[in-house]
């Protein structure tokens, strides 16, 4: 259980933050920098779950603690000592994502295949899960980075790849199961 008494510590004032393991690390690291924008994208599920409403705001809430989940894990990095440590760390795991890959697989069954790209837009759902969609890809490519520095859980990456891929499907079903998609006409402006 996690209890926060005093919101401001002063302990980063400095310019370094704590990690879950207790070492502290710059600010700007690239493990500070990854979680952060998974942090983010959570933000991002919190404006678009403003327009969700029944089974789709159920999913993004399951999301949305997910990603607290992936923040614990990238926090905490030498996972290599996960074994010695006082409490087990939280770490993403392999669940997680197939559960992800189940709910695509279901809601692209609903739709027609795609004929064109289609533009982030549409119903203001469907655009914020565009929005989502950016932000999480963000956060991937922020992962797969800190990935050639430092270790990381694989299934944390295997997590925002799908995650990209959940939101761009979710997002054609918030367009009335693709059919209110906005379709990007090639040089149509030229």
């Amino acid at each position: 259980m996690v209890v926060l008494n005093k919101i401001y510590t002063k302990t980063g004032d400095s310019g370094e933050t704590a990690l879950g393991n207790g070492s502290r690390v710059a600010k700007h690291s690239a493990r500070v920098t990854a979680y952060g924008t998974v942090d983010e994208t959570n933000a991002t599920v919190g404006l678009a779950r403003q327009h969700a409403d029944g089974e789709m705001d159920a999913l993004l809430a399951m999301i949305q603690n997910d990603l607290f989940d992936l923040g614990a894990d990238l926090c905490r990095p030498d996972m290599e000592k996960d074994a010695e440590a006082e409490y087990p760390p939280l770490r993403m795991s392999e669940a997680q994502v197939l559960r992800l890959e189940g709910e695509i697989d279901r809601m692209n069954g609903k739709l027609q295949p795609l004929r064109s790209f289609i533009l982030p837009g549409g119903s203001a759902l469907a655009a914020h899960l565009h929005l989502c969609r950016t932000v999480s890809r963000r956060a991937e490519r922020l992962c797969v980075e800190l990935a050639t520095m430092e270790s990381v859980n694989g299934a944390a990456v295997k997590y925002l790849n799908r995650l990209s891929d959940w939101f761009f499907v979710a997002s054609r079903i918030a367009n009335n199961d693709g059919h209110d998609d906005v379709l990007w006409v090639p040089g149509a402006n030229r």
